[in-house]
């Protein structure tokens, strides 16, 4: 049967595993993206893949952490995200981090040396040419208006939309190590991957009355009624809900000690996470922000060893936009209104990198198997890519439906009972176990 070319609107993650798995499976793709014809608020380059907010791809645990899991079964599936991610890691203690800048570079020179993939420039500035029969639309959190204005007139819905905030970044050189020091969490990892940072009690109510009371990004009418989402507040946020939640939350003080001052327990600490390989910048774990520039400089100076810091990025808010994906999308990810459309990535209502590249992986293995006038059974619900797409496309909520990480209260429960220690590593070995049944059955779609 003839192969015609898939076009993949928006070259991030998403799109970029897309197409990649068309091309492995000698499915010609052609991928649309916008930058640098047309730039946005959060991206700093034209690189393909690009990381704007965090640097981190969270827990590489395949056996007690779901993400971690997720990430296995991308790799046993050939995914050339989790492929150039574990190229250009750095160290982040139990966590799958990156050098932001290595990672783009890398995924941008294998998809540009494909000859089975197209990169072509510009706006698709609205819904996809009638003659276009199988597109994959994986522009993300950052849809241009046009095309989605587009995508909410065909498919009647209002559209949903969430606040994601970014992290600073800083200088490692303009640390103070005087003040600071090198140790993961319970010494995870090499047990020295963060920095970290103490207050005291008096410097703590300082910062979180700074929180509360600096001058921050105001948001236009049409955005006042937005919700975060609750994996990625601003620490503005968290700080109105009461004065002990940054404490409980990215500022915690248990599993690490002063060196210095072993006997005195911090009352919170702040910790740093290498951004790039060479060890040069760190990003501020969990210091989403919504506070002003000036604001920002001003406020996080006053953590002590940060007093001189000198910040390559500084935080930030933007609107991000999903779909009411149990609403408008099949359990292939094809929009019910226009079937021809799938959609992947993080418009359809997953959060975080690896989440959104798994529903590439998917939709592109969908739009294979299509192509060879096949059908692909999405995977077992009791894998992590099946748990996830099961959820977005049927299993949450439509009328309270909130972009979601994958987890493992997304999984069926176990078949026999387990005692709570083994529940996760029981878990996962059934979900490994199940995935590559799935991937062994389904092989033609991935050849």
């Amino acid at each position: 049967m003839s192969k015609s070319a898939v076009h993949i609107v928006g070259g991030g993650l998403a799109g970029c595993e897309a197409a990649w798995q068309l091309a492995r499976a000698g499915v010609p793709a052609i991928i649309h993206e916008m930058r640098p014809v047309r730039g946005t608020d959060a991206h700093l380059t034209d690189g393909l893949a690009e990381l704007v907010c965090s640097n981190s791809f969270r827990s590489d645990d395949s056996e007690n952490n779901a993400v971690g899991l997720l990430h296995e079964e991308m790799r046993r599936a050939s995914s050339l995200i989790m492929r150039c991610a574990d190229a250009n890691k750095v160290p982040a203690g139990g966590a799958l981090a990156v050098d932001r800048d290595a990672f783009s570079d890398a995924v941008t020179a294998e998809i540009e040396a494909e000859p089975l993939i197209t990169v072509e420039r510009g706006e698709i500035d609205g819904l996809p040419p009638a003659d276009w029969s199988s597109v994959i639309i994986a522009t993300g959190p950052l849809t241009s208006d046009a095309l989605a204005t587009a995508i909410r007139d065909l498919t009647g819905d209002d559209g949903l939309a969430f606040f994601d905030a970014i992290a600073p970044i800083i200088h490692r050189e303009s640390i103070d190590m005087d003040k600071a020091w090198f140790q993961s969490r319970y010494d995870k990892g090499d047990g020295n991957d963060y920095i970290n940072c103490p207050l005291d009690q008096a410097q703590y109510e300082e910062f979180i009355n700074d929180l509360l009371t600096g001058d921050k990004t105001e948001f236009k009418d049409w955005e006042q009624d937005t919700p975060y989402f609750e994996g990625c507040l601003p620490i503005e946020v968290m700080a109105e809900r009461g004065p002990e939640t940054l404490r409980w939350g990215p500022m915690k003080p248990v599993g690490l000690t002063n060196p210095r001052d072993p006997q005195v327990k911090s009352h919170a600490i702040v910790q740093l996470r290498q951004d790039n390989k060479l060890a040069t910048l760190y990003n501020i774990v969990g210091f989403q922000t919504k506070l002003k520039y000036a604001e920002q400089t001003r406020v996080f100076r006053k953590i002590p060893g940060l007093e001189k810091a000198e910040f390559a990025r500084l935080g930030g808010v933007h609107r991000n936009t999903f779909l009411n994906s149990p609403v408008v999308l099949d359990s292939e990810l094809r929009l019910r209104a226009d079937p021809r459309l799938r959609f992947a990535g993080q418009v359809t209502g997953v959060e975080g990198y690896v989440e959104s590249s798994a529903m590439g992986l998917l939709a592109g293995r969908f739009a294979i198997a299509e192509q060879l006038g096949n059908t692909l059974p999405p995977p077992p619900p009791t894998t992590a890519f099946g748990a996830l797409i099961s959820h977005i496309t049927g299993g949450a909520n439509a009328k309270s439906f909130q972009p979601m990480n994958v987890n493992f209260g997304l999984f069926p429960p176990l078949e026999t009972r387990v005692h709570k220690k083994e529940r996760k590593p029981a878990m996962s070995r059934r979900a490994l176990a199940d995935f590559d049944a799935w991937l062994g059955g389904n092989a033609v779609a991935a050849e």
